[in-house]
């Protein structure tokens, strides 16, 4: 694809949120600040827009991406059959870190999900992009499509230089919001069954949705496809591949950090340089740093980055998802 530049624009300076959503309104690709991960938004009322996102980021077409919209209410004509528990989970977790798969009605393209029946929704918890699609709404857009702003597979971006150094040259501008403030993906619930089905863990844990849940007489479970499947055509929706946010170095990680110590011994003593991913004891700020520290371990020149994985409880569950994905590159 043709070079472009690359705009960088402030998410507290007025007149760039204005260029933002012009840019958005004319169909370029703007990358946006969230809670969890920068996003790639187009206007997912257009087709062309929505197909330039596939291009620039090297992703299949059959993999669906999150239209990402201003509220609930703006959500549930997008869908033909909004369940009671998409409805409790929207209104007790948006905006945030929880996405929704529901049955998609004629307003959203099968384009933006993969050529699929189903469509991911979703309310970010970041005030500039809420004022984006707040303003898109006002010109009848039904939101933004939006998957992590990076290349197809490849460590997701939690502030605008991450971005820059993905898509730069690809994309028309980054919105530079700050750092993400939770740092993985959201949470994906399936509300087209009951009881639902966590598809892929995130920054709703799996306690908090199931009883949130209970508290109105549903129930949730986890999908045995959780930990991913190989072929994007059978993943019904994003970041459910078992290989990706993946860094180019190979990773390997492990459950204590004495078998990762015995794992640097190995390696070292064949001759690779080996870098020890850095493993914080509170699994918030584990999951903030996660993605900025797999990339300074990718850019350390190191043969082999060596990961511990935190306990599988609570926000555990979302980093230990994206660490075996991504060593599941290699």
């Amino acid at each position: 694809m043709t070079a472009k530049q690359t705009l960088l624009l402030a998410s507290d300076a007025a007149a760039d949120l204005e260029s933002a959503v012009k840019l958005l309104v004319s169909g370029s690709l703007v990358a946006i600040p969230t809670e969890t991960v920068y996003g790639l938004a187009a206007d997912a009322s257009n087709e062309v827009a929505v197909r330039a996102i596939f291009e620039a980021k090297g992703r299949p077409t059959t993999h669906p991406l999150i239209v990402h919209v201003a509220d609930v209410a703006h959500a549930r004509p997008l869908s033909r059959d909004w369940s009671p528990a998409a409805e409790i989970l929207a209104r007790s977790f948006w905006p945030g870190p929880l996405s929704i798969l529901t049955p998609r009605s004629d307003d959203v393209s099968p384009i933006v999900t993969g050529g699929r029946e189903n469509v991911v929704l979703r309310v970010p918890a970041h005030s500039a992009t809420l004022h984006i699609l707040r303003a898109l709404h006002d010109v009848a857009s039904i939101g933004v499509a939006a998957p992590s702003a990076n290349r197809f597979g490849s460590i997701s971006p939690t502030n605008a230089s991450h971005v820059l150094a993905e898509l730069g040259g690809r994309i028309d501008a980054v919105l530079d919001g700050g750092p993400c403030s939770v740092g993985v993906e959201s949470t994906i619930v399936d509300c087209t069954h009951e009881p639902a089905i966590i598809l892929r863990p995130g920054g709703v844990t799996v306690e908090e949705i199931a009883t949130c849940l209970a508290e109105h007489g549903l129930t949730v479970t986890v999908s045995p496809d959780v930990s991913g499947v190989i072929d994007a055509s059978r993943a019904i929706a994003p970041g459910m591949l078992r290989s990706h946010y993946a860094p180019r170095t190979h990773l390997d990680v492990f459950e204590t950090t004495d078998e990762a110590e015995r794992a640097r011994h190995t390696a070292e003593a064949r001759g690779d340089r080996v870098v020890l991913l850095p493993h914080p004891e509170d699994v918030y700020q584990y999951s903030r740093d996660l993605y900025a520290l797999l990339r300074a371990c990718d850019e350390s020149g190191a043969d082999l980055i060596i990961g511990c994985l935190p306990p599988p409880g609570g926000l555990g569950a979302a980093v230990r998802d994206r660490l075996l994905k991504a060593a599941a590159g290699h």
